[in-house]
């Protein structure tokens, strides 16, 4: 199983970000993931670094390990220019791009304040699903190279995975139709909602096991040995500043 980190960029400076990339990179951990949000606010903080720039900074920085967001909020971005930015960046980052996905926060949450802050309507749940399955079809029509009779767009060689993110059984399902991935977090629901996105993978006619499955968990013996039982590829944990400092203990413990 991959060992992924998941960076806290709220509050967080650049260089913070890139000496713990290269300690993630530097103690063998296989990827390192960001939040997507806008106002620090909304973490009780005064800034955050955006997702994507820091997201390139680090591929640059780092020659081996994963990059990933989790997840681009999709109202975030237009999905066509998020293609050519995804496919940008897995150039850059040679083949190195999980591209994870999701509906964003729903008016009950305190995210919803970035997107009003900046003019955008928080719709509901079942709007802002539709809104996922609408930018992963836009994503896979620009990476064929035409859109609308216009050549030329970029083409992602591969294309990276496209990793949704959900809580619930309609997201899973969503993942396993369109997607390449799946992110959830661990607990009692894990292995139902897997159930979920697997069945929805094979009855869009691919093969459940080909299905990308990451998941927000401790990295205790007794976790990662039934993540491994579930099938899950990657089990992520949660790293707060100092990142470096706190890579390189999360690293020796996992040695002892």
């Amino acid at each position: 199983m991959k060992i992924d980190l998941l960076f806290d960029p709220f509050g967080a400076t650049w260089p913070e970000l890139r000496e713990g990339a290269v300690a993630a990179e530097g103690e063998g951990f296989d990827g390192v993931w960001l939040y997507d949000h806008l106002a620090g606010s909304v973490h009780g903080q005064a800034r955050v670094l955006e997702c994507w720039t820091a997201l390139t900074a680090i591929a640059v920085a780092v020659p081996r390990i994963s990059v990933g967001p989790m997840v681009l909020n999709v109202a975030n971005r237009d999905p066509g220019t998020l293609a050519v930015m995804a496919a940008t960046l897995q150039e850059v980052s040679a083949g190195r791009l999980l591209l994870g996905l999701g509906a964003g926060g729903g008016v009950e949450t305190p995210y919803a304040a970035e997107q009003h802050a900046l003019g955008r309507a928080v719709q509901g749940d079942s709007a802002r699903r539709s809104a996922v399955e609408a930018a992963v079809a836009m994503l896979r029509t620009v990476w064929s190279g035409t859109v609308g009779g216009v050549a030329g767009f970029l083409r992602p060689d591969p294309p990276p995975p496209v990793i949704i993110a959900g809580f619930g059984p309609k997201m899973a399902e969503l993942a396993g139709r369109i997607g390449d991935g799946l992110n959830l977090p661990a607990g009692p629901r894990l292995p139902g909602l897997l159930d979920v996105a697997r069945t929805s993978r094979a009855a869009a006619g691919s093969d459940p096991a080909s299905l990308v499955l990451t998941v927000s968990s401790n990295l205790s013996a007794a976790a990662l040995e039934a993540l491994e039982r579930l099938g899950v590829g990657r089990s992520v944990t949660l790293v707060r500043p100092p990142f470096a400092e706190r890579a390189r203990r999360i690293a020796a413990t996992l040695g002892a």
